[in-house]
């Protein structure tokens, strides 16, 4: 294990520090030119996420001068950094703000996420809200912890509903192909209730709090999903790609499912057999 826990308590603070410099200050006071598109017109970018990241990757250098740090706008100018992660003793992998989309519009449904992966396998996640400056943390092995800058610290656990009929699933259709979105689109009625954060961050959070019972998603960069799956195992929760294999940061293709239990995850995989 590459840190222990006063190692994380200082991610912890170089986020919040991040945060308050540089994100708050711009939620809901951004001007057009602050708001760019990249690989498509609803991958968004702000001078929020290229000053936090900024922000992250120096303090994180400063604390650990051994560490390889994949941030998800420097992927974006050089996408050869990703494949650091597999052989990296300490790959710090940064999602500045994650749901861009949501805080360019000045929605609250943001946050910051932070994984640290040890030669392809993530050994601690970091789910940071900016706006209620609370976060969940998960070292491998340690369990999924809610805290928050007065002290509170509790355990979290993953929902313990088990028929399929009264689950609540998150899921967004627009990273699935066309046809494919019409078929699962045709399956929302059969679950309690299906949303779309738009943001992995809260995704993951929610599911850690058992608010939400499984994920489906189509898209698998490491700033999105490798800190919010070590959390949701950590919590008690279940997940794999589609074909089976697990989750690794290094995998960067493929459809995954995460639930609260792999049985859920077994009739799930069922379900949604048609993507795989």
């Amino acid at each position: 294990m590459p840190l222990d826990r006063t190692d994380c308590q200082q991610l912890i603070e170089i986020v919040r520090q991040a945060a308050k410099a540089e994100i708050l200050p711009r939620f809901r006071n951004l001007e057009d030119d602050d708001i760019r598109a990249k690989s498509a017109p609803d991958d968004l970018v702000t001078d929020a996420d290229q000053g936090a990241e900024a922000i992250i990757s120096r303090e994180v250098a400063r604390a650990f001068p051994h560490a390889t740090i994949i941030g998800e706008e420097a992927v974006a100018e050089d996408a050869s950094k990703l494949e650091r992660i597999a052989d990296a003793d300490m790959a710090v992998i940064i999602d500045p703000v994650d749901g861009t989309w949501n805080f360019a519009r000045g929605l609250n449904q943001f946050g910051v996420i932070i994984a640290v992966a040890s030669h392809g396998e993530t050994v601690f996640g970091l789910l940071y809200d900016p706006v209620m400056d609370d976060w969940i943390t998960a070292r491998r092995g340690e369990g999924a912890f809610f805290g928050r800058a007065d002290g509170t610290h509790r355990q979290l656990r993953v929902s313990d509903t088990v028929n399929t009929e009264a689950m609540v699933g998150s899921t967004s259709i627009r990273l699935f192909p066309k046809p494919q979105q019409y078929q699962l689109a045709a399956l929302f009625p059969d679950f309690a209730r299906m949303m779309a954060f738009g943001c992995a961050c809260h995704e993951y959070r929610t599911m850690a709090f058992g608010h939400v019972d499984f994920m489906l998603t189509g898209k698998l960069m490491p700033w999105d999903h490798a800190a919010g799956l070590l959390v949701h195992e950590e919590a008690g929760g279940y997940s794999a790609l589609l074909d089976s294999r697990p989750y690794r940061p290094t995998i960067h293709q493929g459809r995954l499912l995460a639930a609260n239990s792999k049985e859920n995850w077994e009739k799930l995989r069922e379900l949604f057999d048609f993507l795989a």
